[in-house]
C-alpha cells in the first residue's frame, strides 16, 4: 500500500441514491451452520483436493462425448493463430471521455472467454496444439495493469487522466480473471510447467497480489458487507465465488487459507441477509445466475472441498433463491423483468438443473433440463461463462442431455412473493396458453432500481402484449446523477401512471403500501411512490386475471389533493391501432378497453439500442390515457382482452 490510500470503491457510484442505505440486521444463516472450527477441520489441503479431472486424467477427457469434444475443439482452432484484442490505455480512457463501457469491457470478455475456450479445448485434445495460445492468453492477462474496468473505479470523474491503478481493487472482473488463471493452473500444470518455468509461478503472484492479499487484508470493500452502511447485491456472491475458488486452488498457507475461508463464509451472509423468506430477486431473472446461483457456485465449491461435510442445501432460503428463476419464468425465451432485467434471459441449463438436484426441487430439475433441450450447439451449452461452470457442465452434458428428452417448463400457475412484492399469474398451471399477468409494488431503491411501483406486465399465448422497456445498454450515466434522466428508468415508460406532471421519485421512501396478493389478484397502494407536489393522497391500484374469461382486468381508484390531470402509461412492442372511443387495438388480436372520457394519444419512442432492438425491434410504443381535471375521489377501469 505505499504512498496510496485505501479507498472504498462502489460498483455504481451513483446508485446511492437507491443503496446508500443501513445494511439489513445480520442473521448469520450460514454462519450458524459453517463455523471457523468446522471450516478447519473439513476443508481438503489444497494438493488433496480434485473438483474435477485435470488434463493429464486422459481418461476422463477422452470419455465425453464426442459432439461435445468437437464442438469445444473446432470452436478454438477457429481462433488459433489469430491475434489477441489489445487493451490500450486509451481504450481504458475511453469511457471517461465518451461515458460508453462496451468497447473496454468486450475486449476484456473476449480475452477471458478465449483463454477459457483454449485451456478447455487443450484438456480435451491433449496433444499441445492450443497450449501456445493458453501462455498468450495468461501472459498478457499478468501483464495487464488492472484486472477491473474503468467503471468499477470512477474513472467517468478522471476526465482525461488515466486513474491511479496501481492500489488491487477487487471488482467483479478482477475476481473472474483470478477465477480463471487459478482453474487452468489447476488444469494444466505440467503442461505449462513443461512450457515455461515463470509462467504458472506468476500466476501464483498476481493472484495473491490483486486478490488473495487484499481480500484477506481490508473489510473496506463494500460488496464484502462489511461497512453497515450499504447493503450488498450480486457483487458479493459473484466475487466471493471467484475469491473461494481462489483460495481453494491457490493458497498454500494454511492459517490464510482458513481465514478467507471463514471471511468468505462471513461476507456470503451479508448477502443472505438482503434476501427476504421468499427468496425473490430484486434485480430481476436476469441478475439471478449472478445472485442466487453465484452463491450456489460458492456452496458447491464448499461441498466438494469438504468431500460434503459442508451442505446447507435443507437450508429453506436458499431453496427459495434457487427456485426464483423458474418462478419468474414466463414462457419460451420470455422473463419477468423488472428493473434493469432483459425480458429475454438464458440461463445456464446445468447450473439451473444441479442447483435443482441439490435444494430437492422437482420443477427446478425439469426446469434446467428443458433449457438444455432448447440448445442445438453443444458447446454453448457446455461452455459458460466461468471456468468453474464450464467444467460442472462438461461433465454433466450426457445426463442433462437424457434428463431433456422429456422435459418440461413449470409454468407456474401462481406466483405470490410477498418480500419482494411481485405477483404473477397464468391462465393454467404448465401452459403458456391465454393471458399472462405480473405486477409488483416495492420500492424505489432497490438493487438496479427503476421508478416502476405498481407496474405490471401482461402477456398471451407466451407473447408480450404491454411490457416492461428493460434497460439500454449500460453507460456512465446508467449508474451516475443522470440515472432517473434515462427515458427507460422513468415511471412514464412503464406501466405506471402519472400524476397532475409527476412521475414517480427515486429513494426508499418512495414504495408500494398494503400489498395483498393472491391466485389470480393483487392490490396495493402506491400513492406514496410519488412526490408531495403530485398531490396525490391515495391511489389503490388493483389488477386480476379473469381464467374463465380470459382477460386481464385493472382498476384504480385515487383520491387527489390537486385536480391538474392523470395520465395512464400502456407500453407496448405491438403496432397500435386506435378504434372506436374507449377502445384501442393493438396488433389487430388484443384490446385495451377503457373510460371514453379518457383522451387516447401515442408516442413512439426508438429502441434501436443493442440492448433494445433484439427483444423488442426497433421501436416501442406507449398508449397515454389522459385525463384533464379529474375528480377530487376516482375509479377508473381497463381491460385487456382479444380484439
Amino acid at each position: 500500500m505505499t504512498g496510496l490510500t485505501r479507498r472504498s470503491f462502489f460498483a455504481s457510484p451513483a446508485l446511492a441514491l437507491a443503496q446508500q442505505r443501513p445494511a439489513p440486521p445480520q442473521k448469520k444463516l450460514l454462519q450458524s451452520r459453517i463455523s471457523a472450527d468446522l471450516l478447519r477441520s473439513s476443508i481438503r489441503a489444497r494438493a488433496e483436493w480434485r473438483p474435477r479431472p485435470p488434463a493429464d486424467d486422459r481418461t476422463a477427457w477422452q470419455s465425453l462425448p464426442l459432439e461435445l469434444k468437437t464442438s469445444i475443439v473446432s470452436s478454438a482452432e477457429e481462433r488459433l493463430g489469430q491475434p489477441w484484442p489489445s487493451l490500450p490505455a486509451s481504450l481504458f480512457l475511453d469511457y471517461a471521455r465518451t461515458g460508453v463501457r462496451a468497447r473496454y469491457e468486450a475486449v476484456r470478455r473476449s480475452r477471458r472467454n478465449r483463454l477459457t475456450l483454449a485451456a478447455l479445448a487443450e484438456c480435451i485434445d491433449g496433444r499441445g496444439r492450443f497450449l501456445d495460445d493458453v501462455l498468450d492468453g495468461i501472459w498478457l492477462a499478468c501483464e495487464e495493469s488492472f484486472w477491473g474496468v474503468p467503471a468499477h473505479i470512477g474513472a467517468q470523474k478522471a476526465g482525461n487522466t488515466l486513474p491511479d491503478v496501481r492500489e488491487p481493487v477487487v471488482d467483479l472482473f478482477a475476481a473472474e480473471t483470478s477465477a480463471t488463471l487459478a482453474w487452468i493452473d489447476y488444469l494444466l500444470a505440467p503442461q505449462l510447467d513443461r512450457l515455461s518455468r515463470v509462467a504458472r509461478p506468476r500466476i501464483h503472484g498476481e493472484i495473491r497480489r490483486r486478490i488473495l492479499d487484499p481480500c484477506l487484508t481490508r473489510e473496506d470493500f463494500w460488496w464484502m458487507g462489511f461497512s453497515g452502511t450499504r447493503a450488498v447485491n450480486n457483487w458479493n456472491p459473484w466475487i466471493n465465488s471467484n475469491w473461494l475458488s481462489s483460495v481453494l486452488l491457490i493458497e498454500t498457507d494454511p492459517e490464510r487459507r482458513a481465514a478467507a475461508l471463514h471471511k468468505i463464509v462471513r461476507s456470503l451472509d451479508a448477502f443472505l441477509d438482503v434476501y427476504h423468506d421468499d427468496g425473490g430477486c430484486d434485480e430481476g431473472p436476469g441478475y439471478w445466475s449472478r445472485a442466487a446461483a453465484s452463491l450456489f457456485d460458492a456452496l458447491e465449491l464448499l461441498r466438494s472441498a469438504s468431500g460434503g461435510s459442508i451442505d446447507v442445501y435443507d437450508m429453506p432460503l436458499i431453496r427459495e433463491m434457487g427456485a426464483y428463476i423458474y418462478r419468474a419464468h414466463i414462457a419460451g425465451p420470455w422473463y419477468l423483468n423488472f428493473a434493469d432485467a432483459s425480458a429475454q434471459v438464458r440461463p445456464d441449463p446445468v447450473l439451473v438443473w444441479r442447483y435443482g438436484q441439490r435444494a430437492r426441487d422437482e420443477r427446478m430439475q425439469a426446469f434446467g433440463a428443458w433449457l438444455a433441450g432448447r440448445e442445438s450447439e453443444p458447446g454453448r451449452l457446455a461452455v459458460q461463462e466461468s471456468m468453474w461452470r464450464s467444467l460442472q457442465s462438461i461433465f454433466h452434458f450426457e445426463d442433462i442431455q437424457a434428463a431433456s428428452r422429456s422435459a418440461r417448463p413449470p409454468l407456474v400457475a401462481d406466483v405470490i412473493l410477498p418480500g419482494t412484492q411481485v405477483f404473477a399469474a397464468r391462465i393454467q398451471e404448465g401452459s403458456d396458453r391465454g393471458f399472462y399477468l405480473a405486477a409488483q409494488g416495492g420500492h424505489n431503491a432497490e438493487s438496479h432500481n427503476h421508478n416502476d411501483v405498481g407496474n405490471f406486465v401482461v402477456f398471451c399465448d407466451g407473447e408480450p402484449v404491454f411490457i416492461d422497456i428493460g434497460v439500454e445498454t449500460y453507460s456512465a450515466r446508467t449508474f451516475s446523477s443522470q440515472r432517473y434522466e434515462i427515458w427507460t428508468m422513468q415511471s412514464a415508460w412503464h406501466n405506471c401512471p402519472t400524476v397532475n406532471g409527476h412521475m414517480q421519485a427515486p429513494g426508499r421512501q418512495y414504495e408500494a403500501r398494503n400489498f395483498r396478493a393472491q391466485p389470480g389478484s393483487v392490490s396495493m397502494e402506491i400513492q406514496a411512490a410519488y412526490p408531495a407536489e403530485a398531490g396525490c393522497r391515495r391511489w389503490i391500484r388493483e389488477l386480476s386475471l379473469d381464467r374463465r374469461a380470459n382477460r386481464v382486468t385493472l382498476r384504480d381508484e385515487f383520491e387527489l389533493a390537486r385536480r391538474q390531470s392523470v395520465e395512464w402509461s400502456f407500453i407496448t412492442n405491438r403496432a397500435v391501432e386506435a378504434a372506436a372511443s374507449g377502445r384501442v387495438v393493438l396488433g389487430s388480436r388484443f384490446a385495451l378497453a377503457f373510460d371514453p372520457a379518457l383522451q387516447a394519444q401515442v408516442d413512439e419512442h426508438s429502441s434501436e439500442d443493442a440492448r433494445l432492438r433484439p427483444i423488442w425491434g426497433p421501436a416501442v410504443r406507449r398508449i397515454r390515457l389522459r385525463l384533464n381535471a379529474p375528480p377530487a375521489h376516482g375509479t377508473y377501469n381497463f381491460t385487456i382482452g382479444l380484439a
